[in-house]
């Protein structure tokens, strides 16, 4: 793994003299970031696995304890991440066509280029809108509460999902005794904001060893998912 990791990290820095492999074809995406899928921005590279970011987009990963890499999810060091020099020089030594008027501008200004470009604007124009593959009758609702990332109860610590909520309680409050609410259960329709759960490390490992989002509908109340379930269980006997 250390090997691979390290064939990846090389990969990405090493381009031939006469610019990278492929000559423009692709050279935007080769160039692209993979969150936000344009080309960097300020690229940082994460030491570990090598792999390369816009700063702004890897900065979300960087807020939590036990940080992943977006890409191949490995556990990194927060502060081993740097900035990408040799990504930023080839941004702006290589030049790429622009995917509307086809005119050859620098890596390290598509972005400026594209956002003023008028055949992109023209092409995104055209592009078809979403439609839903099947029909719906469940409202939009007008405000989602947040169900994805949490609040430690015992520190504060923000922004953890329901993996790295588990991960990060066990690993730093595992003989705390203290009664505390827990987060996922408040945030959920049927939740008790005020409920204090007497041993919450046994509750997170048994009650949230998956996420809700796979199995429940929160639109509707609990009586109505416990009917459901029941009809489904007899439904397959």
């Amino acid at each position: 793994m250390a090997m691979f990791r390290s064939l990846v990290a090389s990969a990405q820095q090493r381009q031939p003299p006469g610019g990278p492999a492929g000559g423009d074809s692709g050279l935007e995406a080769q160039y692209s970031c993979p969150i936000c899928l344009e080309v960097y921005h300020r690229p940082v590279a994460i030491g570990s696995c090598g792999h390369t970011f816009c700063g702004e987009c890897l900065q979300p990963c960087l807020q939590v304890p036990s940080p992943l890499c977006p890409l191949c999810r490995l556990p990194f060091d927060p502060k081993k991440v740097d900035k990408a020099a040799h990504v930023e020089k080839q941004l702006s030594s290589y030049k790429a066509p622009c995917r509307g008027c086809s005119k050859k501008v620098t890596l390290a200004k598509m972005r400026v280029h594209v956002a003023s470009c008028m055949k992109v604007q023209e092409q995104m124009a055209s592009c078809p809108k979403f439609v839903p593959v099947v029909p719906t009758s469940q409202p939009i609702p007008s405000a989602v509460p947040n169900r994805s990332t949490f609040a430690c109860p015992y520190c504060g610590a923000r922004n953890l999902d329901q993996q790295e909520l588990v991960k990060h309680c066990v690993d730093s409050h595992r003989s705390d005794p203290s009664r505390v609410v827990c987060p996922i259960c408040s945030a959920m329709p049927w939740g008790d904001p005020s409920y204090k759960s007497a041993n919450f490390l046994q509750h997170l490992l048994h009650r949230h060893k998956f996420s809700y989002d796979t199995f429940v509908d929160y639109s509707i109340d609990e009586e109505a998912a416990f009917q459901a379930a029941l009809a489904l269980s007899l439904s397959e006997n």
